[in-house]
């Protein structure tokens, strides 16, 4: 096969490939490079595709090889490889103390904000919360499923509410 003729083969099929790069990717610039790399490995190893045999399961073949490779190098370049003695940095992490004195601050308020709300809607919201299912909730409290469905909604809007006018201005830093 002439390079004129391999490459009119892989124009036609350009589109395709740029498919199955982003079916891989799921990202635009990442499929862009993977067809890149795909169209570089096949122009420089022309002389490898046999005519006759199939070019387009050639290309995706080198394309989706190409995207294992990167991904494990990825991976691999996430892994932390300790080299000090002892271990030091592997085992640093296992001593940690976590502090949860802003989140039991923000539960406090979350729970009076809870029990401000009516009871109509504070008690099924609660024992969802607390994790029963909504026929549980309904079966207990005697109520029609959909009934405690929008009264647990009602809940979390009305919370929604408190919440927004009470940090409306507030930023976090």
């Amino acid at each position: 096969m002439s390079a004129r003729e391999f490459n009119s083969q892989f124009n036609s099929m350009s589109s395709i490939l740029y498919s199955f790069a982003y079916n891989l990717t799921k990202n635009i610039e990442d499929a862009k490079d993977l067809y890149q790399e795909t169209a570089f490995r096949a122009i420089s190893n022309r002389d490898k595709f046999r005519p006759g045999t199939n070019l387009k399961a050639w290309l995706f073949t080198i394309m989706k090889n190409i995207f294992i490779n990167n991904y494990r190098k990825k991976t691999k370049a996430s892994t932390i490889m300790d080299s000090t003695d002892n271990l030091y940095y592997i085992n640093s992490g296992k001593n940690t103390i976590h502090n949860g004195g802003e989140s039991n601050i923000m539960m406090k308020e979350l729970w009076a904000m809870i029990s401000n709300l009516e009871d109509g809607i504070r008690i099924p919201f609660v024992m969802h919360y607390e994790g029963f299912k909504y026929q549980e909730i309904a079966e207990h409290l005697k109520l029609p499923l959909g009934t405690v469905k929008s009264r647990i909604f009602f809940a979390r809007r009305e919370l929604k509410d408190v919440i927004h006018k009470k940090y409306q201005g507030l930023e976090r830093e």
